[in-house]
């Protein structure tokens, strides 16, 4: 062998080791254990970060990106290593192995020649719906056919519908924004952070709550008004499980608590503080609040010490500690250290939860795939069978899927061959 040749057969043996090793690596990786591995784990992450309240860090982590494309890429080697052998074997069947999971039955040729046998069941098998090709030998022809041999491409567009869902958690994970506030009744925020021609906003108009006996909300409404560019664009009352939906983006009334307007004003009656203050805060086991009064260096605390009379403990105190406090009811007055304070009315405050998915459309798209071809896979299930000569009589094979009964069609296929002799 001169050298170019040997040189060539080298590059050909490579070659060929490079095909079967990229094969088995394929094989590997679309392998259905693997892949059911890979959704466990990834559903086991993201139940761990719903449970816990702080758990969404959880879900930004490279490792849990790094798991989002390894089943990405089990479920699209899944699809390429099985859509050749479905292809093939639905458009040229094969013969059905014996197997524990194969139904059996035979039937007598009633001295019809072995010919016109398996010419009268092969057309039995096609009006049956089954697409059929001979095999074998002249001396021992074997049917082979396949009903509904689309079905298998059913269940692995499966495998393409959780590529899809994947794709969109990950668009959402990299492109998706979430913001939280809080607004009193009249108030509005931004639904994003602050960009330059960035004008969707909300205001809050109002809340309203009614709650049971035990104690447990029936209602909780809250009237809301969009903005754009400072205009008003729709007004909408969010419920609980009904979000609002505004230029993509999605608004929740994520949480509530109550507010009071609060009046601070000092002995000589010069005004220090007048506003609503969200009672956001934890004072001893009450909802609470602090505020600031920086030109008497005091702090005031208030606590809503009674929600069933409304009644607060406010507070002050000074870089020495604690100056005074008093109870005061809403609609009160009360003097507290230096500081004369009016209590108001009480209202509340909503936590607004607003987010922009651009991925939810692609999530939603291979939601609805994956749910359509699972039940095309196990409603239109494939059927496989095989008819052959033995002993004088048709043996017939016939397999169906893993959860389908297929003795029923087995009868039926049967009845029709049945059908084709006694008629012949």
């Amino acid at each position: 062998m001169d050298r170019p040749g040997t040189l060539s057969a080298v590059a050909g043996a490579r070659l060929d080791r490079l095909t079967r090793g990229s094969e088995r690596a394929l094989r590997l990786v679309g392998d259905p254990r693997l892949g059911i591995g890979l959704l466990l784990i990834t559903g086991a992450a993201n139940a761990v970060a719903a449970a816990s309240p702080r758990g969404s860090w959880l879900v930004a982590t490279p490792p849990y990106l790094v798991l989002l494309g390894a089943v990405t890429l089990s479920g699209l080697a899944a699809l390429a290593v099985r859509a050749p052998v479905a292809w093939r074997e639905w458009r040229d069947p094969g013969p059905l192995a014996d197997s524990r999971e194969a139904l059996h039955a035979s039937l007598p040729m009633a001295g019809r020649a072995e010919a016109s046998a398996m010419a009268g069941a092969s057309s039995a098998m096609r009006d049956a719906g089954y697409r059929v090709a001979f095999r074998g030998s002249a001396g021992a022809p074997v049917l082979a056919g396949v009903r509904r041999g689309w079905s298998q491409f059913a269940g692995l567009l499966a495998h393409l519908a959780v590529v899809i869902v994947v794709l969109g958690a990950g668009i959402g994970l990299a492109f998706g924004r979430e913001t939280t506030f809080s607004l009193l009744n009249g108030d509005q925020a931004l639904l994003d952070e602050p960009s330059p021609g960035f004008t969707d906003a909300v205001r809050l108009d109002g809340f309203d709550a009614a709650f049971g006996a035990d104690g447990r909300p029936s209602r909780l409404d809250t009237r809301v008004t969009f903005l754009r560019e400072g205009a008003a664009v729709r007004s909408e009352t969010l419920r609980v499980n009904g979000p609002g939906n505004f230029d993509g983006y999605l608004v929740h009334a994520w949480t509530y608590g109550p507010a009071v307007r609060l009046r601070a004003a000092t002995l000589a009656g010069r005004p220090l503080l007048d506003a609503v203050l969200p009672l956001d805060a934890r004072i001893g086991d009450a909802n609470g609040a602090f505020a600031d009064l920086p030109s008497l260096g005091v702090t005031l605390g208030i606590a809503l010490e009674d929600p069933s009379t409304n009644t607060l403990r406010i507070s002050a105190a000074d870089s020495s500690g604690l100056l005074d406090s008093a109870r005061v009811e809403a609609g009160g007055r009360a003097r507290v250290g230096p500081v004369e304070i009016s209590v108001g009315e009480m209202t509340a405050y909503v936590t607004f939860l607003s987010r922009r998915d651009p991925g939810m459309a692609v999530l939603f798209v291979g939601a609805g795939l994956l749910v359509l071809s699972l039940c095309a896979a196990l409603w239109f299930p494939r059927r496989r069978a095989t008819v052959r000569l033995v002993d004088g009589s048709l043996r017939i094979l016939l397999r169906g899927g893993r959860l389908d009964d297929a003795r029923p069609e087995l009868d039926r296929l049967r009845g029709r061959l049945a059908s084709a002799m006694d008629g012949a």
